[in-house]
């Protein structure tokens, strides 16, 4: 009996220490003054009674309950319920009787149903009863927090009825990927995926679903993330451009974050740097959606962070093609079997009718040297005479082609490129200088040398037809910045960029890409080209701009066929941090000490790793996550006896914790790393091994540059320790000694190389292949262009001195004889121009001869069928913007259906292919007032 009263007394003494120690101490980190019971009321007394009418037997719960805590609205009623468990048990047993206490209340008390939160002080679970299944948090909300939330939950209102602003975005794919977001938030799923090619408005799209969630009264407040300062800005003004209303974040000149805004953009750093703030007061609760721009690999290595943070719906936006994407990325976003929540690819968006994105051409672009190396065999005569004018020893330069900017750096390769792209570039009206070019280089140092190059070649352009912008350059952004220049001038023509203009910017100008850089990323490279798929409109080209119908990418470094190969690229392997490997190589050392009864240095390292572990930041969610397995490892006893069991845990489950280490000296850490591996091996008497690694710190100690005097203090030590002498005698206590001293001055050192570098050169190169790549969706679109093109002027050169040319263009009808004769004399001008050719450049079966002559003539528009079926779809799903997205996805089937058949009858709409979408067809997804709208719609297009 006295043991049973000792077990209970110790549960409730558990449960209290985890109460006071705890959840008070959390609690009151999100606001809540525990001892206020106008805020907080701990043992909160709920009377149960269950209804007579009930036939269920009475349970132990029913009489009176004890809540552990229910925290009060501004109003005095509750609105969380949240129940303890012992800091040693899952949190989850705590589960069922906090959702049992949040009914109860509300039987009993009326009104709102509580929130409801299930925690071992460590572990934090938040559940919205009746809405979301339960999830895991880090922390409490504040009472303004479950203010709004409570809010939100009784006032918004269903996301079917909701209508999208078409003037964000209209066209038929942007209004169903809202719909598929929205309706998933209807039926509360709470992660989603839209992978859209680069150019089709992902960010209209995302303000088109923001606008309309912020209606419906689910979001109050957004968060868009991106990973770059330019990519913040565009997003920023894009917002400001649709939803000019919505205060948004950061204003200029803002650096710490604003509690008044509604929408919020922000770099993935910033807001990480935000949460690990020790001052850090945003509540996980702060925003409704997070919306994480370009999702990739970075995200969950080392972003996630942020997500994992907020108490959020999240949405992904990603333009990797979906067979390509990471599959941890649809990991991420709760994607089964790799399907995201809606897809639109960049073929679907070119052959769209009409086009959605700009079709491209590929020209391969490779000089002799790039295919052959640099020897004696490939130098010209007169460059070996000039290199043995200058001591140089021909036979000793032996370089590979893809040694070029890397090992060596020729300029005569880059002058041929150069001069190459401004022979075979799109150029402006005038036929003389590029249009807007973005050139893709290996490093800041490559870019610097194209950039002297173009000056060099064209100096009448006094420096500003080609600009270096990287993303270190403070030149670079705001209004009137080196990218704004570029945006909006005449001048610079040319960006060449490293990294900056890789992803995200939008410049629908870009008619050239030249990659003069090999790229291994499928992602990376198709973002790339994304940079020039955005189409220009007529309406708003600027003098300098050709027409875009097509752009073109030089090719310089055989990347197409690269991928050709290896279609997903080059895979990364995943770096283990620093201080990961740091912590690992400690934990070895231990094992080892132990293992050779060394217990003086076992102990040593042991009170070392759990100084480390006790320094890691407690702000970064990883850390807050991982808080029960921590207390753990801080135990005094769990140190006592180390087993394989705490080794393995050690190395699987604290080891890993260690990567989210960022506020240090990694310098100096690394070189405590090395030291404490030359120590490892000392000990383990790997003899060959520790010769390896001591000849490492012997070279990096010789760097250290004794000019500087807080080096020159540590002359003499600094000296013993390039002696054999000094390595002889070591002991750890040595090693330990070393690390000290040295490891601040390590930050000093300077980097001796043999050489300077790669190898400088300046040979004359000359082109080897230059040839067209077939590459693309629609490789024939090039050869109907340049047809239209031929067509076009050679019906220009004929109207000067063709009579029924001359007529028709002053606006007399012309006979169906004279028609007929036109199309002969044509024919003998040019046996290319046919009526059946015509019909299938200009893309309309139906019409007529002489339709196509009037349009060429610009006396009247001849719009293709296609485009007359797609533009009157487009309209229909504008027009009716709270369709579903299987309804849109119906009516876009419709849709081909007409353009492959040219026309459609009312029986065929209840037979395949639109019974793959219902059983029943048409009938299954409308009603019958939509229906008699479709078929109005189809009898448009009736023969």
């Amino acid at each position: 009996m006295f043991g049973c009263f000792v077990h209970k007394y110790t549960l409730l003494k558990n449960e209290k220490h985890t109460r006071k120690e705890i959840i008070d101490h959390r609690l009151k980190q999100a606001g809540w003054n525990v001892n206020d019971r106008l805020q907080v009321i701990e043992e909160f007394n709920i009377q149960v009674s269950l209804p007579h009418e009930v036939n269920e037997p009475r349970t132990k719960y029913e009489g009176h309950q004890f809540s552990d805590y229910v925290l009060l609205g501004k109003d005095g009623q509750p609105l969380a319920v949240i129940e303890a468990k012992k800091s040693l048990v899952d949190a989850n047993i705590g589960k069922e009787q906090a959702k049992q206490y949040c009914y109860n209340i509300q039987n009993e008390k009326g009104g709102e149903l509580p929130f409801c939160f299930f925690t071992n002080g460590h572990d934090i679970f938040f559940w919205d009863l009746g809405n979301y299944p339960p999830k895991k948090v880090h922390g409490f909300p504040t009472r303004d927090d479950l203010e709004r939330y409570k809010y939100i939950r009784k006032n918004r209102k269903p996301l079917v009825t909701e209508l999208i602003n078409s003037n964000i975005a209209g066209r038929d794919y942007q209004v169903q990927a809202i719909r598929s977001v929205m309706e998933g938030i209807d039926r509360r799923k709470r992660t989603f995926l839209l992978v859209m090619a680069t150019g089709t408005g992902k960010t209209r799209t995302t303000i088109a679903m923001v606008d309309a969630l912020m209606k419906a009264g689910w979001v109050e407040r957004v968060l868009f993330l991106v990973d770059r300062i330019a990519l913040r800005n565009q997003a920023l003004e894009a917002f400001k451009e649709y939803l000019p209303n919505e205060p948004a974040w950061p204003k200029i000149g803002e650096k710490s974050i604003a509690k008044d805004r509604r929408i919020y953009t922000s770099t993935y750093p910033t807001m990480l740097n935000i949460i690990r703030d020790k001052d850090n007061s945003l509540s996980p609760y702060f925003f409704d959606l997070i919306v994480v721009d370009e999702s990739h690999r970075s995200i969950y290595n080392t972003y996630q962070e942020v997500l994992d943070y907020f108490n959020t719906i999240t949405l992904g936006l990603t333009a990797t093609p979906t067979d390509v994407i990471d599959h941890n990325t649809f990991k991420l976003f709760e994607c089964e079997d790799g399907i995201p929540t809606f897809a639109y690819s960049y073929e679907e968006a070119v052959n769209n009718i009409p086009s959605y994105l700009c079709d491209f051409q590929v020209m391969k672009i490779q000089t002799k040297f790039q295919e052959e190396g640099i020897s004696k065999r490939t130098i010209s005569l007169e460059d070996q005479k000039q290199l043995i004018l200058e001591g140089k020893e021909v036979a000793e330069i032996n370089f590979e082609g893809t040694d070029l900017e890397k090992k060596v750096i020729n300029k005569g390769t880059n002058v041929t490129i150069v001069k190459e792209f401004m022979e075979e570039c799109i150029k402006d009206p005038n036929g003389v200088l590029p249009g807007k070019t973005i050139f893709f280089c290996a490093t800041k140092a490559h870019a610097r040398r194209i950039e002297a190059i173009f000056d060099s070649l064209y100096p009448e352009y006094t420096g500003e037809l080609a600009k270096v912008m990287v993303s270190d350059d403070p030149r670079v952004y705001g209004k009137g910045g080196l990218l704004h220049q570029f945006t909006h001038n005449d001048m610079p023509r040319i960006a060449i960029s490293v990294d900056m203009l890789d992803t995200g910017i939008d410049v629908r100008e870009l008619v050239n890409l030249v990659f003069v850089k090999p790229v291994f990323s499928y992602t990376k490279f198709w973002q790339m080209i994304g940079r020039g798929t955005r189409l220009l409109e007529r309406t708003k080209i600027k003098p300098w701009c050709p027409e875009k119908d097509i752009f073109l990418i030089m090719d310089c470094w055989d990347n197409f066929e690269y991928f050709k190969l290896n279609p997903k690229g080059k895979e990364l392997k995943a770096q283990i941090p620093l201080p990961v490997r740091f912590a690992g190589i400690r934990i070895d050392k231990i094992e080892k000490a132990l293992e050779k009864n060394k217990t003086e240095i076992a102990q040593k390292e042991i009170e070392k790793l759990r100084t480390q572990i006790s320094e890691l930041p407690t702000k970064s969610v990883v850390i807050q996550d991982s808080r029960t397995d921590l207390a753990k490892a801080k135990e005094d006893n769990f140190w006592s006896h180390l087993t394989y069991e705490k080794f393995d845990f050690l190395r699987h489950t604290i080891k890993p914790l260690f990567r989210t280490v960022s506020q240090t000296d990694f310098k100096a850490m690394r070189f405590q790393k090395d030291v404490l591996e030359v120590s490892l091996t000392h000990l383990s008497e790997e003899n060959e091994k520790f010769e390896i690694l001591k000849e490492n710190i012997i070279t990096i100690v010789s760097e250290l540059p004794l000019s500087i005097n807080i080096v020159a203090k540590h002359t003499s030590f600094l000296k013993q320790i390039l002696t054999n002498h000094y390595w002889s005698i070591i002991t750890d206590n040595g090693f330990d000694e070393l690390s000290e001293i040295i490891s601040p001055l390590i930050k000093f050192r300077e980097q001796r190389f043999q050489s300077d570098g790669p190898a400088k050169l300046n040979l004359q190169d000359v082109l080897k292949t230059k040839e067209m790549v077939e590459f693309g969706p629609r490789n024939e679109a090039v050869s109907i262009t340049k047809y239209r093109e031929m067509v076009e002027e050679k019906i220009a050169e004929l109207t000067e001195r063709n009579p029924i040319l001359q007529r028709l263009k002053s606006g007399i009808t012309i006979s169906e004889e004279e028609a007929q004769q036109l199309a002969e004399e044509l024919y003998e001008e040019d046996p290319h121009i046919t009526e059946s050719l015509l019909r299938k450049v200009y893309k309309h079966q139906r019409a007529k001869f002489i339709q196509f002559i009037k349009h060429i003539l610009g006396i009247e528009i001849l719009e293709s069928f296609d485009e007359q079926v797609s533009k009157a779809v487009q309209q229909f799903i504008v027009e009716h913007t709270n369709l579903t997205s299987r309804q849109i996805e119906f009516l876009n089937l419709l849709k081909n259906y007409i353009i492959e058949r040219g026309i459609i009858e009312k029986r065929d709409l209840i037979q395949a292919p639109f019974t793959i979408i219902h059983p029943k067809g048409i009938r299954g997804i409308f009603s019958p007032s939509e229906i008699q709208d479709i078929l109005t719609l189809t009898e448009t297009f009736a023969a």
